[in-house]
């Protein structure tokens, strides 16, 4: 059966603003320290929400779109020839966004704090780099880590979804994957490997994030283009 572009649309829509909602919601909510003194979900806790987030929507939307739910992964489709052209446009638009209205709705639930919500740099859940984000890394290491670890995301993902992968447990492995990259990135830039992510809540943050914002739309995409090279370099007949 046929699936209608339109359907498509909205499932990467839908998709990219649930991953988006809950990573940088449990970022951005319920990531450090709260008002009543718990400690908050921590490195383990975002990661996981990420990476649960693609299992639950791998499910949910893979038989309509394959969900890509990242500009990173339908790019490197592309290039591994799983996709046309004119289906990645549509797929990328749907991807930014979603991810741009999830972040206007995170950024709606925060201004609801009845002490007030101040938006500090970097906010929403954010990307970035440098002096006074996580663990100060400097340029170089970000973009090498957005981009090595966006490499090896579509190794994974293009390897669990061709012939010679297990269908069944591809969205549970590729979800896994991107919990172990977020355990590696978060403390370096927050965990990009997907422009879209990136992309909406720098729009509502501003500031450094905004301007550092072109780093996650680059590296992700260098490194997914690498990732599909690699693996057709590993399975040469793959289409």
């Amino acid at each position: 059966m046929e699936i209608k572009t339109s359907s498509k649309f909205i499932a990467e829509l839908i998709g990219t603003f649930g991953l988006v909602l809950f990573g940088c919601g449990a970022a951005a909510i319920a990531g450090g320290t709260t008002l009543a003194g718990t400690s908050g979900l921590g490195l383990l806790g975002i990661s996981l929400a990420f990476g649960l987030s693609v299992v639950v929507f791998a499910y949910a939307i893979g038989g309509v779109s394959g969900c890509h739910i990242n500009p990173a992964v339908t790019v490197g489709m592309l290039c591994a020839r799983r996709i046309a052209a004119k289906d990645a446009i549509v797929y990328i638009i749907a991807q930014f966004a979603g991810a741009t209205l999830a972040a206007f709705v995170l950024s709606q639930i925060l201004a609801g704090q009845m002490g007030g919500f101040t938006a500090a740099e970097w906010a929403y859940g954010s990307n970035g780099w440098g002096k006074g984000y996580q663990n100060e890394y400097d340029m170089a290491a970000a973009l090498i880590v957005e981009a090595l670890l966006t490499a090896i995301f579509l190794f994974v993902i293009l390897a669990t979804t061709s012939k010679l992968g297990n269908s069944t447990m591809a969205g549970l492995a590729i979800g896994l994957t991107l919990v172990l990259i977020h355990l590696v990135a978060i403390p370096v830039t927050g965990t990009s490997v997907n422009p879209a992510r990136s992309f909406g809540p720098a729009i509502f943050a501003g500031g450094k994030a905004l301007s550092q914002l072109w780093l996650f739309m680059v590296a992700p995409t260098i490194g997914a283009i690498i990732g599909s090279v690699l693996w057709l370099m590993v399975h040469t007949e793959d289409k």
